[in-house]
């Protein structure tokens, strides 16, 4: 069989985007499925996870796979010194698949070029979460009805934040214009920017935050200030909670806007904001089980047909 990862959201065309979306709305119709009968999942999680592990691993448990793995790195070999090349060629005898989260940039890259099986990227460090993009492309899918000519709100921890780095990249193919909310030490990294203006992508960016600024949003995209991130915790103390969306901010915003948030949410959103029909981030995780089933099923080369062939329970 082809060895087929997913590393970066950038390995895939607009084309396959949408077709990845269609597998999800596939799976979100009948979630229990018989698909992966007889395959191994190895989640390997270098870094907490709540969300991401535990959708990962429903996924897998839902489409009939066993799941194999570790949540913490300390009760691993890696303790003992063992190097992640060691690690990634012995789980590969043992799994069909393995999803990993790294805290070094590029890590899920080394791993698809050196492993036996495919590789599904979790997260690595700033860099990238495709699989985070696919079920938040997904809910704006559901919430917007499109993904076309949209205007994208992102707040908040955006040198850091690799959800938003994933998103930026997959939105390129649906023209959307972008807003970047930021302090001046988590402004949207140059190469971002560079990739919107090689693309003629308009963007603006804003270091105030408040109604009238985010009033013209479709998606406002929160995210947190990612305090595991800083090497100088005076700068994250600095930072931490300099935009807060409460729900008197909403007055003047679109009828159609959805917030979105990654999770986990520390102070960036008010509790207020979770009784607005325009909160959509509890959604948006309940959509992360329907996207990484899709995305498991095409990395094991499972096709859309099948999928919707399948009428086994």
């Amino acid at each position: 069989m082809e060895k087929r990862s997913l590393v970066s959201i950038a390995d895939h065309s607009k084309e396959k985007i949408l077709y990845l979306l269609e597998m999800a709305a596939e799976f979100e119709k009948k979630p229990n499925r018989h698909l992966l009968d007889e395959k191994v999942v190895a989640t390997l999680f270098f870094e907490p996870s709540t969300r991401t592990r535990l959708s990962f691993e429903t996924a897998a448990n839902r489409l009939g796979a066993r799941v194999i793995g570790f949540t913490d790195p300390k009760v691993t070999s890696s303790t003992k010194g063992e190097s992640l090349y060691d690690t990634i060629m012995m789980v590969s005898s043992y799994a069909d698949i393995i999803v990993m989260r790294h805290f070094l940039e590029g890590a899920a890259r080394y791993a698809s070029e050196i492993g036996k099986v495919p590789i599904v990227n979790a997260g690595d460090g700033a860099n990238q979460h495709p699989s985070q993009t696919m079920l938040d492309l997904y809910s704006i899918y559901k919430t917007q009805g499109t993904l076309e000519n949209l205007h994208i709100y992102m707040v908040g921890d955006l040198k850091y934040g690799r959800t938003v780095h994933s998103l930026l990249i997959a939105m390129s193919h649906f023209h959307p214009t972008f807003h970047f909310i930021a302090p001046d030490e988590l402004k949207m990294p140059d190469e971002y920017k560079t990739f919107c203006k090689e693309r003629g992508i308009p963007y603006y960016e804003h270091s105030q935050f408040d109604k009238d600024t985010i009033a013209g949003a479709d998606i406002l995209y929160m995210t947190r200030v990612q305090k595991e991130r800083f090497t100088d915790l005076m700068e994250y103390e600095r930072v931490k909670d300099v935009y807060i969306l409460d729900k008197a901010m909403l007055s003047k915003t679109k009828e159609n806007l959805r917030i979105l948030h990654p999770l986990p949410r520390v102070n960036e959103i008010a509790y207020d904001v979770d009784s607005s029909e325009k909160a959509y981030y509890f959604q948006q995780a309940q959509n992360g089980l329907y996207a990484r089933q899709a995305i498991l099923c095409d990395v094991l080369g499972i096709t859309l047909d099948q999928v919707k062939k399948d009428t086994n329970a």
